[in-house]
C-alpha cells in the first residue's frame, strides 16, 4: 500500500479505517455521553426558613418536578440576610441546572434598596425561569378604628396627621406602607415588627391601627371581626374576600403590595435547560390540586415566560429605591 494511504508512524492501519471509526464514534457520543436533562438530582434553595410560604412553594413544586423527572429535587433551606445567604449561594452554583433557587421581590428587587452591599446583582447573576406564585396583601384596621374604607382612612389620616399608627413585618410589608403614605399624601406612623405575626397581633390588640398582610391569613380574622378589611392591594379583588374592593379603585391608583415567588438558576444556565424547567413548572402549575392548594392560599398563578420574568425583575428594582429615600429608611 503507499505511503500516503497509512498515518505515520503505523504499518497497518490505513487513513480510511481511521476515518470510519472516529465517525462511528461520533455517531454514538449522543447515546452513550449526552445525557438528558436532568440525569441526577436537582437542588433547589430556599433563602429562607422552612415552614415560611417560600419553603412551602418549593416543596409543593419540587415534589411534582421529582415525579415527573423521576430524579430527586433537594430543598435546601439557606436563611439569613432577608433572603441573601442563599441567593448569593445559589448565584455562585454551577450553570448546569441542578441548583435553582426559589427567589422572591424581597431577593430580587428590595434588597437592592435597602442594603449598600447585595453579594449578588438581580438581574445579572441569574437566569430567570418563571414566576410560580404572587399573594397581594389585605390591608386592615383594628375596629375601634372609625374608618370603613381606604377613602375614609385617607380622610382621616390627613385630619389627624402623625397620629395613626401602621405596624409592618418585614420588608414588603414595611414598604408597602411606605408606598401607600408617598402614594395617599398622608402622613402615618410606620411602626416595623419581628414578622407580620406580631405585627397583626399588634394591630388586633390596638397597639396599632393598620396592618397589611397576607389574605389568607388575615381573611379568618376579618370573618371574626377582630380585623376589618379596607382594600385589597392588588390589581384586582381576592377570591378570598370578593366582596373587599382593591385599594387601587378606593382612591390609590395603580396601588399595588405583595409578594411573588419564582424560580431561577445561575446566569449561563443553558437557555434549553431554562425552558425545560419553564415548560414543566407551567405545566404543573395548571394540575387541579396545585391549583387548590394556591388558591386555598390566597396565591394567583403568574406562569410567566423567562423574558416576562426577567421584566418584572427589572420593574421591581427600579420600583422601590424612591420609595425607600422619600421615607428616610436607612440603607444597611
Amino acid at each position: 500500500m503507499p505511503a500516503r494511504n497509512r498515518i505515520p508512524g503505523s504499518s497497518a492501519l490505513p487513513i480510511s479505517a481511521v476515518s470510519f471509526a472516529v465517525a462511528a464514534l461520533a455517531s454514538l457520543a449522543p447515546a452513550s455521553f449526552a445525557q438528558p436533562y436532568p440525569a441526577k438530582p436537582v437542588r433547589i434553595v430556599v433563602p429562607f426558613g422552612a415552614g415560611g410560604p417560600s419553603d412551602l412553594l418549593a416543596r409543593a413544586v419540587g415534589q411534582k418536578l421529582a415525579e415527573a423527572w423521576g430524579q430527586q429535587v433537594l430543598i435546601d433551606n439557606r436563611g439569613g440576610a432577608n433572603g441573601m445567604v442563599g441567593a448569593e449561594v445559589a448565584a455562585r452554583s454551577a450553570p448546569d441546572g441542578y441548583t435553582l433557587l426559589l427567589g422572591t421581590n424581597g431577593t430580587h428587587g428590595m434588597n437592592s434598596s435597602l442594603f449598600a452591599k447585595v453579594p449578588y446583582d438581580p438581574v445579572r447573576d441569574f437566569a430567570p425561569i418563571v414566576r410560580i406564585a404572587a399573594q397581594h396583601f389585605l390591608l386592615v384596621a383594628h375596629p375601634s378604628l372609625p374608618v370603613r374604607s381606604v377613602r375614609e382612612l385617607i380622610a382621616l389620616a390627613r385630619a389627624r396627621p402623625g397620629e395613626i399608627v401602621w405596624a409592618c413585618g418585614g420588608a414588603p410589608t414595611q414598604l408597602g406602607a411606605e408606598l401607600f403614605r408617598k402614594e395617599a399624601n398622608v402622613n402615618v406612623i410606620v411602626v416595623p415588627y419581628k414578622g407580620n405575626a406580631p405585627a397583626v397581633t399588634a394591630t388586633m390588640s390596638g397597639e396599632a391601627s393598620l396592618v397589611l398582610g397576607g389574605a389568607a391569613q388575615s381573611a379568618p380574622l376579618v370573618r371574626a371581626g377582630r380585623l376589618r378589611a379596607l382594600g385589597i392591594a392588588g390589581p384586582r379583588r381576592s377570591a378570598v374576600l370578593p366582596e373587599v374592593p382593591t385599594v387601587s379603585e378606593s382612591g390609590v391608583p395603580g396601588f399595588e403590595a405583595g409578594a411573588w415567588y419564582g424560580f431561577l438558576a445561575p446566569a449561563a444556565t443553558p437557555p434549553q435547560i431554562v425552558e425545560r424547567v419553564n415548560g414543566e413548572v407551567t405545566r404543573i402549575l395548571k394540575l387541579p390540586d396545585i391549583q387548590a392548594r394556591l388558591r386555598a392560599d390566597a396565591f394567583e398563578v403568574p406562569g410567566d415566560t423567562p423574558d416576562a420574568f426577567a421584566a418584572a425583575i427589572r420593574a421591581e428594582v427600579a420600583k422601590w429605591p424612591p420609595i425607600v429615600k422619600a421615607a428616610g429608611i436607612p440603607v444597611q
